[in-house]
């Protein structure tokens, strides 16, 4: 199986894309997701939808917009308003984790692979097969 973040951006588009794809596809959609972490001592979060495998060549996707939200645990904000609203109209529940900033890696994929892996032991995702 393939499971792969898909970078949206940190826009206020990027984040009605996010939601946008959450309900066209709301029987695909597996988790929403709120990574919190501290970037350039600002505390943000990136906001994520896991989507089920696809039936075909399972791939996983992982729709995400990276660090560009404050986070909602310290300051109210509407970006993670319009989150949590589309959560609630998809009968879901946000899962929130605190994770490591991207700026601590040296590649965006080393760390998107490291919260695919953070993903995979909390049972949010498939393990590897």
């Amino acid at each position: 199986m393939i499971q792969r973040f898909i970078e949206l951006g940190e826009g206020l588009s990027d984040l009605y894309e996010l939601m946008e794809l959450s309900r066209c596809n709301k029987e695909r959609v597996q988790h929403l997701m709120a990574f919190h972490t501290i970037v350039k001592d600002r505390p943000v979060t990136s906001l994520a939808v896991v989507m089920n495998p696809t039936a075909e060549g399972k791939f996983q996707a992982i729709y995400v917009c990276r660090e560009g939200v404050p986070n909602p645990n310290i300051l109210e904000n509407k970006r993670y308003s319009l989150f949590q609203e589309t959560a609630e109209e998809l009968g879901k529940t946000i899962i929130q984790m605190d994770v490591k900033p991207s700026t601590m890696f040296p590649e965006k994929d080393l760390y998107y692979q490291h919260l695919i892996a953070i993903l995979r032991l909390n049972h949010y995702i498939l393990p590897l097969q």
